[in-house]
């Protein structure tokens, strides 16, 4: 039945057969869905906290404890440098192995990406509703298309057509250095805690990151800085949008523009710019498009090129794990490297 079904890359005879399980590796969370047959709905499993687990395949089995379909291959993306068929976590002590999960699970066939490679390669999926613009800017052109966003790290990965296919550029600029731009920023910059003796984008730029942000622009203050995580900074936030915590998270949104304005200029994204990650869609709330607008342009002597770019935040969940089950559906559509990063 659904089994039986594959979709097939011609030119490496690469085959993934379904049922697929497609699953997004974090620092923190594990989210799994399972895909029955080619453009199937996604199914979701239960998410797993990725502290709780030895690994990724131990993860897997408590993910799908109970079900009655079982996968034959599986799509994962993680929040590491890719090695082909081998990742470890930046942010927690997994390494995933391609190939012993594929082992463990029994599955026919593997692939593994890192996280914002795959985000860049789901972004010809996206649906308008699953994105808030953030401005008055035209659609892009057919340049390349640029994602980066905070989670418990911070990413970026760029996606452009070549010959007809989708390729996604992968990067680890959030661990370039950063530096303070505005008198704001000088002033809080020296209270910033380093992250192994440098202060990078991800050091300020992430979930902890916010957590430093805060203490730092308190600490500017003369304030008293109370040992808050980045969800209770965001609940503060939400609950009075006037209170300090509202304050660093317009600040963090600050330097989310401006670091994704430095990527845009990077890879000359001209196609667009996608903010994702765990943190944004609950922050949407306090986003100042104009203020944003402001910081993101502010790239002398190319603000003229800035200017014309689009920027939206993806609101909507999952929706990585929907590119990754196209991939798997449509392979002959995306430029990878499938005999070099095949599992089996």
């Amino acid at each position: 039945m659904a089994g039986a079904r594959v979709a097939s890359f011609m030119e490496t005879k690469v085959e993934f057969p379904f049922p697929l399980l497609v699953c997004d590796v974090g620092g923190t969370n594990v989210r799994f869905s399972l895909v029955e047959a080619p453009g199937a709905a996604l199914l979701s499993l239960t998410p797993q906290q990725t502290g709780d687990h030895e690994g990724l395949a131990e993860a897997a089995e408590a993910a799908l404890a109970g079900c009655a379909l079982r996968p034959r291959s599986m799509l994962v993306c993680a929040a590491g440098p890719n090695e082909g068929r081998r990742i470890k976590l930046t942010n927690a002590a997994w390494l995933i192995e391609g190939q012993q999960v594929a082992k463990a699970l029994g599955l026919e066939q593997g692939l593994m990406f890192n996280d914002f490679e795959a985000q860049a390669l789901s972004l010809p999926i996206l649906r308008d509703e699953w994105v808030t613009p953030v401005g008055a800017v035209g659609p892009g052109d057919d340049g390349p298309l640029l994602v980066n966003g905070p989670g418990t790290g911070l990413g970026t990965a760029a996606l452009i057509k070549a010959e007809g296919k989708w390729r996604a550029i992968a990067s680890e600029s959030g661990h370039l250095d950063f530096a303070p731009v505005t008198d704001e920023e000088r002033a809080f910059w020296p209270h910033v805690e380093p992250v192994l003796g440098r202060i990078t984008p991800e050091a300020l730029i992430s979930g902890p990151g916010l957590r430093r942000l805060h203490r730092a622009r308190l600490a500017a203050l003369g304030q008293a800085r109370p040992d808050l995580d980045g969800v209770e900074i965001v609940d503060l936030a939400l609950a009075d949008r006037e209170g300090p915590e509202a304050a660093t998270i317009r600040a963090f949104w600050r330097l989310v523009a401006r670091f994704a304005g430095d990527m845009a200029i990077t890879f000359l994204s001209t196609g667009g710019v996608t903010l994702a990650g765990g943190i944004l869609p609950r922050i949407v709330p306090l986003l100042d498009a104009d203020e944003f607008r402001a910081s993101f342009e502010r790239k002398a002597p190319y603000e003229w090129l800035v200017r014309r770019i689009p920027v939206r935040v993806l609101t909507a969940h999952d929706t990585v794990l929907a590119g990754m089950a196209d991939i798997a559906a449509r392979p002959q559509a995306y430029a990878i490297d499938y005999e070099a990063r095949r599992w089996r």
